[in-house]
Parts: structure tokens; sequence; C-alpha cells
């Protein structure tokens, strides 16, 4: 019975983990996509901000630009985050049991070096969408900050329906289509050398941390451990790992983000941004956005490994079947 049981954990089928991992996105982006939004905007802002800090960002977004402009870019995140995480979790999984040794647990170094295949696979999707999101994202900040060259310092200026909801709004096929029809399919990818940057480190630091976490759950190898327990185990692992590779998010948001407020910088690569930013901005710069971003992806990775464990995409297929 036990050996029958392995090898059904064993065959966890592609299909059922392309579905966890999409059900898992969705369900995670529609949570903490406005926490998302405020991360952008913090992070993109320069000298004199329009925000002070994450509520201060969510509460002027809501007042200016109403619900749904908490919700901006998350049309595109949830078109591609299913193959996103998909990707991401089926990878890692893929990675692990290629470096496995007669089902023996993994040495660190190996679930480190899995971490880091699903973390280089992921940027395929994770460019392009990130790419997008954060042009959609950012531009309610843009319209106040360019509005208070007139207006003067943001504490002076009214928060209502005006000035943000006036800013002309691109829309992601716009975007899109104006990158490919000017840089080609690589407009699509840029800042995909910092995406890597980011990612990869991320996955070598979440999944070894979870999959030791998680087995701290687990009475015998074999046997998943509770729900509860992994939901816990992505929440802790995601956060840490985030806050871990934040300068790294700050470099790929700047570098992302095609318009700029006046009077911001603007960058050509990597080195450069980072000089310019510890050059004007100081050290605490890089962390910007980091209390935003451990809220997005502690939550998120949380449902992710929760959904995985649960097995929906076994369940689902097992109804169809």
């Amino acid at each position: 019975v036990l050996s029958v049981r392995m090898q059904r954990q064993e065959a966890s089928s592609l299909p059922a983990k392309l579905i966890n991992g999409g059900v898992a996105g969705l369900v995670g982006v529609s949570c903490v996509f406005p926490i998302d939004l405020a991360k952008t905007r913090l992070q993109n802002q320069q000298g004199q901000g329009v925000y002070t800090g994450m509520r201060d960002c969510l509460v002027k977004t809501l007042r200016s630009e109403g619900f749904f402009g908490m919700y901006r870019g998350a049309a595109v995140n949830l078109t591609l985050v299913t193959p996103e995480k998909a990707i991401k979790l089926a990878a890692n999984d893929f990675f692990r049991q290629l470096l496995s040794q007669d089902g023996k647990k993994l040495p660190l170094e190996r679930e480190m070096l899995a971490g880091c295949g699903a973390g280089a696979c992921q940027v395929v999707v994770t460019t392009p969408m990130e790419m997008l999101k954060i042009q959609l994202q950012d531009a309610g900040r843009l319209g106040y900050c360019n509005y208070s060259r007139i207006q003067g310092p943001p504490q002076d200026r009214p928060y209502a329906a005006g000035p943000a909801s006036a800013f002309k709004r691109p829309s992601a096929t716009a975007i899109a289509r104006d990158l490919l029809k000017t840089e080609g399919l690589m407009g699509l990818y840029r800042g995909l050398g910092v995406t890597l940057l980011r990612d990869v480190p991320f996955s070598i630091i979440y999944f070894p941390l979870f999959a030791n976490i998680n087995a701290l759950g687990q009475r015998h190898s074999e046997e998943k451990a509770p729900f509860i327990h992994s939901f816990v185990s992505g929440c802790v692992a995601g956060c840490v790992a985030a806050v871990a590779v934040t300068p790294l998010d700050v470099l790929k948001t700047r570098i992302q983000t095609l318009k700029k407020g006046l009077g911001e910088d603007t960058y050509n690569g990597i080195i450069d941004c980072a000089r310019k930013i510890w050059t004007h901005e100081g050290p605490a710069a890089f962390m910007k956005g980091a209390g935003c971003r451990a809220l997005v992806i502690a939550p998120l990775f949380g449902i992710a490994q929760g959904v995985y464990f649960i097995g929906i995409g076994e369940y689902i297929l097992r109804y169809f079947h």
C-alpha cells in the first residue's frame, strides 16, 4: 500500500501541476494586487514623492482612481500568472525529481540548484508580464508627479478625482503593440537580465526554505503536510525570499518603467541604475517597497503551496475523467 501511494504521488501529472499553479496564481493575485500596485509606485518614486507609504498610496489611489484603480494592470497579471506560476512550480518539481537519488531527501545544494532552474524557466513569462503590468500600475503616479509641477508639493494638493484620472492611461494591448513595432520582440523582454538576477536568487532561497519548513509538518516522508502547515510554510519562505531580493526588484522596476515623471532619472542598464539610485537617493532606496513586497509574496506563495499540496488539479482531472 505504501509503495502504491508513493508511486501515485510521483506520477502526479504535468496537467495537474499546471492547473494547481494556475488556480493558485489567480486566487493569489486577486487577493494581493492592490498591495503590488503600491509597491510599484513606491519603488518608482524619486525625490519628494507623491506617497508617504503603502497605506497613503492605497488611500490616495482609491480616492482619485476609484476601487478599480487599485487593480490597474491586474488583467495582464491574471492572464499570464497561470503559465508563470505553473512553470515555476512544475519546473521546480521536475528539477527536484531529476536531481533526486533513489527517492532520498535532496541535499541543500541540489534543492538550491532545482530552485535556480525554476527561476530561470519562469522569466520567459515573467518578464513581459511585469513589463506591461508596471506601465499600467505607474500611470496614476505619473499623472500626480507631472501635475505637481504646477500645483505645488504633494501635501498641498487635493487627491480627489481629477489630475490622476485625467492622465491618459495606456492599455496593455497598445503598449505591447508599440513595443513590438519599435523594438521587436525584445521590447517586451526589456529588463530580462535584471529579472533573472531577481528571480533566480528568489527561487534559490524560496524553494529549499519552503521544502525544509514544510517537512517539519510531515510525520512520514511519503505523506503530505497538513494544509495549514503548507500554507504557513509558503508564507514564511516567500516573505524571507521577497525581502532578500528587494534591491534587485527595485532595479527591475526602475529599468522596466518606460515613462518617467518630470525630472526623474532615466537608466542605461543595471549598473547605471544602481549607481544613480545610490548617488541620488542613498542606499535606503534599494529597500523601497520591501514591506509591500513581503505582504504580496507571502500570501501569494502561501496560497500557491496550499493549493498545490491540496491537489486541486488532481481532483479536477479525476472529475472530468
